[in-house]
């Protein structure tokens, strides 16, 4: 459906897909796709949520993987990013008001598209970004998701100088002065892609240079750095999802995955959080990377064989660090 995804020879889109839009909270038009199961048994629906500055075609090998397992893959572009309606005059700059709005349109997807669409049971496979606004929606999710794997979850930067506190609250002056429609970090997205030693995401070189043509390719897929306001609306997030009397009440099963050389979140806080949680477990992939579905097959099947055993609701919790 070259109208709905966009594909490069290294990257085609997944067998039987289909997409298209739906509508956000407020009007938006947000871009989706659905990606049936090519094997048997049918094992259910994974809901994929990818994290900031991503498009659905950067997840094609994942929903693959998880068609070839049985389970249908359904996803979609943040309001903002990818093929789903941009939010400034400046199509560069990652903008949100408030990441309520994030979790807003994750419920319209589930009544417009999950739930007539796709079978149950659902579940959620979620990166980065994605998987905070995850944790943000449990109170929504837990009469319609079985379990959910987080990778990376955005809980706080590391190497910054200054604690993810402080930098939501210069991010909280900055936009109160009026200025939450600037860039907060980086700007707009370089003409031509880093090199691939210069990455903190991933190992795998075949894998970065397919996303960073993608990007090179459809360039209006791509965004340059976070506004002041998305960066206020991030730390808040992570306020709610860190208040003790939020996390005890997430009752769905979670799964955190961290990345033991991720240099753009804090493993460390992911496995603390984990810990804290009722429902929660913590798997490290030593070695590892930020974007774990991104990196080399070493460290990417570790995480499918981490998904493939909690996924299906196996009572037995076998990771723990």
């Amino acid at each position: 459906m070259p109208e709905i995804f966009h594909e490069i020879p290294s990257n085609p889109t997944p067998e039987k897909a289909t997409g298209g839009y739906f509508t956000g909270f407020d009007g938006k038009k947000l871009r989706y796709g659905r990606f049936p199961a090519v094997a048997r048994p049918l094992k259910g629906t994974v809901i994929l949520l990818s994290g900031r500055n991503e498009c659905i075609e950067k997840y094609f090998e994942t929903a693959r993987n998880l068609s070839e397992r049985g389970f249908t893959t359904a996803t979609f572009d943040w309001r903002g990013q990818g093929g789903s309606e941009r939010l400034l005059r400046d199509p560069q700059r990652g903008h949100v008001r408030s990441f309520s709005d994030y979790v807003k349109d994750l419920d319209r997807f589930f009544e417009e598209v999950v739930l007539p669409d796709c079978r149950g049971p659902y579940y959620v496979l979620a990166h980065s970004t994605g998987a905070l606004i995850a944790l943000l929606a449990t109170p929504s999710l837990v009469n319609r998701v079985q379990r959910m794997v987080l990778a990376a979850p955005f809980l706080t930067y590391t190497g910054f100088p200054l604690s993810r506190g402080a930098i939501g609250r210069i991010a909280g002056i900055l936009y109160w002065m009026g200025l939450g429609r600037m860039y907060g970090a980086m700007g707009p997205r370089p003409r031509r892609s880093p090199p691939f030693a210069t990455n903190k995401v991933t190992t795998d070189i075949g894998r970065y240079r397919r996303n960073m043509e993608i990007y090179e390719t459809y360039p209006a897929l791509a965004l340059g750095g976070p506004t002041v306001s998305w960066i206020r609306a991030a730390c808040r997030a992570v306020d709610v999802v860190e208040n003790p009397e939020f996390m005890q009440r997430i009752n769905i099963p979670i799964l955190f995955v961290g990345a033991g050389n991720d240099e753009i979140v804090s493993t460390r806080a992911i496995a603390d959080y984990a810990r804290r949680l009722r429902g929660g477990s913590i798997l490290t992939i030593a070695g590892a990377r930020h974007e774990l579905l991104q990196e080399a097959d070493i460290f990417r099947e570790q995480l499918l064989a981490a998904f493939d055993a909690f996924v299906p609701g196996n009572d037995v919790s076998v990771y723990s660090d």
